[in-house]
């Protein structure tokens, strides 16, 4: 099996797929900006061959780098980078080369927040209305049907980029003069007091399940970003039984395969939840890493055995949460890595600097920890998050 690997340096953290494709017996070719020098001795190894090309954003030029690979190794069985800035470019590849997978005309459903709506409610599952805007009076005509406050989205984009929280006359007119109509957004009612969440996992190349997790965040992303807060995750030892029902059910109408999903919901206070995005991809960050520390996994192992046609091997361990909590460089806190070190010992998993893209939303530093309850999860967040001035 050939498989061509984008990006395979970038990320850091998803340098292990190569390795356990190769593992599973896969020929890995890597196409990547980084000189060849750039990449770890491991990550050469694991690559049978590396074609550098000067901009991954240039799709000739990648696929220039594809037909050369045709050329030398023979017919090209997958391309896929797990990314999603690069999705597009992975289907328009597969479009060109015929390879297996998603395709273009395929993305439609999972780029765009309006679309996914659809399929939300195909799967019967609840939806926040929204509306797409495209104009100054589409925008008028969607605050007179929704009201205030809304969230305003590119119906195409990814994650919290460019997002609005409209909540007064000032709002709206400051949004207007920054979109000045440069892209179609998406309008939905702010929903108070939801809780954001996932149902996430991996499905094999029939569609089905074999490995799903959830995780629920401190505050939504958007006033993360607003509010440069601290920021914690968690990944659940458990997932509620409708979360469950409905995350399946999205998984059944959007119909992928061979792929892992990261589906978004607000948990409502009565209890029940709405579906808000669908992502055709791995969660980001360093959250694969948290899946494996929380189920004593190996998730880029089992999605190489996915890949060529073995079977998800389930852990004996018992599942554990594993919180993701942040501290910011802005930010002055009682305690530091050593202090976490003394306090959480074996139970701290990796601690990372986030990279700089990241670190406006996120934090400049996270510790990943695992507990075996909810108090012991409180406690961690408290901990790390404690700063000197507070009192």
């Amino acid at each position: 099996m050939n498989y061509i690997l984008i990006s395979p340096y970038y990320p850091g953290n998803f340098q292990p797929f190569a390795h356990r494709l190769k593992e599973a017996g896969v020929n890995v070719l890597g196409i990547g900006e980084e000189p060849y020098y750039q990449l770890e001795s491991k990550l050469q190894n694991s690559l049978t061959e590396y074609y550098r090309v000067n901009n991954l954003e240039d799709i000739d030029e990648v696929k220039r780098a594809v037909a050369f690979l045709f050329y030398k190794h023979g017919p090209i069985d997958r391309i896929e980078s797990n990314n999603e800035h690069w999705l597009e470019l992975d289907a328009q590849l597969r479009d060109q080369f015929n390879v297996y997978g998603n395709k273009t005309d395929e993305l439609k459903k999972v780029k765009y927040k309006s679309e996914m709506k659809k399929l939300f409610r195909e799967a019967d599952v609840p939806v926040v209305e929204g509306r797409v805007v495209k104009s100054k009076s589409d925008l008028s005509k969607a605050l007179d049907d929704l009201g205030l406050p809304v969230i305003a989205k590119p119906d195409n984009g990814v994650g919290s980029a460019a997002t609005f929280k409209l909540d007064s006359e000032e709002a709206v007119r400051r949004f207007e003069e920054e979109w000045g109509e440069a892209q179609v957004y998406f309008l939905e009612p702010f929903v108070e007091g939801g809780v954001l969440c996932t149902f996430d996992g991996l499905v094999d190349q029939k569609g089905d399940i074999v490995f799903q997790t959830s995780f629920t965040y401190n505050v939504p992303t958007l006033e993360l970003v607003s509010g440069q807060l601290d920021m914690a995750y968690v990944i659940q030892k458990e997932i509620d039984s409708k979360l469950e029902a409905y995350g399946k059910a999205i998984v059944k109408a959007f119909g992928m395969k061979e792929r892992f999903f990261h589906i978004e919901f607000f948990k409502l206070e009565d209890g029940d939840y709405v579906a808000l995005e669908y992502n055709n991809r791995l969660a980001g960050g360093y959250t694969i890493d948290m899946y494996n520390a929380a189920y004593s996994i190996d998730l880029f192992a089992q999605y190489a055995s996915i890949v060529t046609g073995g079977e998800c091997k389930e852990s004996k361990a018992e599942n554990q949460f594993c919180v993701g909590v942040t501290q910011r460089d802005a930010h002055e806190y009682k305690h530091g890595m050593n202090d976490i070190y003394e306090r959480f010992g074996d139970r701290v998993k990796f601690v990372q600097r986030i990279p700089d893209a990241f670190a406006v939303l996120q934090g400049n530093q996270i510790y990943a920890i695992n507990a075996d309850s909810q108090e012991e999860v409180d406690e961690i967040i408290r901990f790390v998050h404690e700063r000197i001035n507070e009192g």
